[in-house]
């Protein structure tokens, strides 16, 4: 099969496109092949059954109560043609490898580094995230003896109702809904990102969609709307990647505290296997995985009081006291510029002594503030559609602040 040459300067999403074009022919050509061969089998299988009479009498009987709503059905490129043809580079592999060991190490309190995990909202743009990443990079290199930053490159978005779903859905920002254009784009985003040496953070939302990016993600999310979904803590228990749990969006510690826990132990649940097909996964649990304090509609959960009573209720659970503290959403109250006064509580915890906080998301992009997607042609470069970011020189002040306690603990811990 001709493979798309794919050349360090290209468009992601038109590279994206052609070699989705070419997969899903093969996949065209392999679902025919497989068909045919199920529909032979299972003809054998109905007469050495006796059940053939009833398979036809069953399919004439729920014709009208089968996909009543369903709209349309289309073949999706499957994770192993995928990682065929677009394989994970030398660079990334140790970019990805190398901080999940790092991050793993700041969770079990092993280092005295912080984790930042930092950037965009969402990704919307390739070019505009590929641009971020180069800071990424650069801070990075400036700030490595101190933290361990990490980029957000969050490709799916949960609604509360509606609106856009993230890059993996619609990728072309128009409601086009192209998710083969999007897994496809995700994963050459993802291997760029990662071959500057920047690792990446994902937030995941189910279990397939992680199967397109094996091997490119340094650190799981499991968002504040889905920590109590038992399909998340599953997905959790057998994700490669160091994991986080977020506090429900009504501010219950008590329930992320729960998931820490289930996602620690082993679960058998189903899932997809690479070429596609369901399987059953049987997991041996995450023992990384830990607490988010986002805040809450009430407000935010970052004090030093609020970092007290998580420790309480996960000491009570027997578990490692490992805290990360996202600046943006309850804590900011969805305001980007209040994210440097979480950054700044975080310092004086740290620098005072309190070994529980472990690290810091912040939201940020290339340019402050956000804006309503609307004609993609018109959005402003650089600038988020969903959640406010703070700037670059922002940012850069608040991972100044974070340097600077971790400083003063590895100072401490000498």
């Amino acid at each position: 099969m001709p493979q798309p040459e794919i050349q360090p300067d290209t468009d992601i999403l038109a590279a994206a496109g052609k070699i989705k074009d070419v997969l899903l022919k093969v996949q065209a050509k392999v679902e025919a092949a497989a068909s045919a061969a199920e529909a032979d089998l299972l003809k054998d299988c109905q007469q050495q059954l006796g059940s053939a009479t009833q398979a036809q009498k069953a399919s004439s009987a729920t014709k009208t109560l089968v996909d009543t709503r369903i709209a349309a059905v289309t073949p999706v490129i499957t994770p192993k043609m995928l990682a065929a043809v677009t394989p994970v580079s030398d660079d990334s592999a140790r970019t990805t490898g190398q901080s999940r060991q790092a991050i793993t190490d700041i969770l079990n309190h092993q280092a005295s580094k912080l984790l930042v995990i930092v950037g965009p909202c969402s990704i919307h743009d390739p070019k505009a995230a590929l641009e971020y990443a180069s800071h990424v990079a650069k801070w990075r290199e400036q700030y490595g003896g101190s933290l361990e930053i990490i980029m957000r490159a969050y490709m799916e978005k949960p609604r509360t109702e509606l609106g856009w779903k993230g890059f993996i859905y619609d990728p072309l920002l128009d409601g086009s809904d192209d998710i083969n254009l999007g897994v496809t784009a995700t994963r050459l985003l993802a291997g760029r990102i990662t071959g500057l040496g920047v690792p990446i953070a994902m937030e995941r939302l189910n279990a397939l969609t992680p199967q397109y990016v094996n091997a490119l993600v340094a650190y799981d999310t499991i968002g504040a709307r889905n920590t109590t979904d038992q399909k998340a803590r599953e997905y959790a228990s057998g994700t490669s990647s160091p994991v986080g749990f977020k506090n429900t969006p009504e501010g219950s510690i008590e329930a992320a505290a729960q998931a820490v826990v289930s996602a620690r132990g082993g679960h058998a649940f189903l899932g997809m296997g690479m070429n596609g097909a369901p399987t059953q996964v049987n997991s041996t649990g995450n023992e990384t995985a830990h607490v988010i304090l986002r805040g809450d509609a009430h407000g935010p959960n970052y004090s030093a009081e609020n970092v007290a009573k998580t420790k309480r209720i996960l000491s009570d659970k027997a578990l490692l006291q490992s805290i990360i503290i996202d600046a943006s959403h309850g804590n900011s109250g969805r305001q980007a510029e209040r994210q440097k006064l979480v950054v700044e509580d975080i310092n004086r915890q740290v620098v005072g002594g309190e070994a529980a906080i472990c690290g810091v998301m912040i939201e940020s992009n290339l340019v402050a503030g956000r804006q309503k997607l609307g004609d993609p042609a018109d959005l402003v470069y650089g600038q988020s559609i969903t959640d406010e970011c703070a700037g670059l020189a922002e940012t850069e002040a608040m991972l100044t602040l974070l340097a600077e306690a971790s400083a003063a603990r590895a100072a401490r811990n000498q």
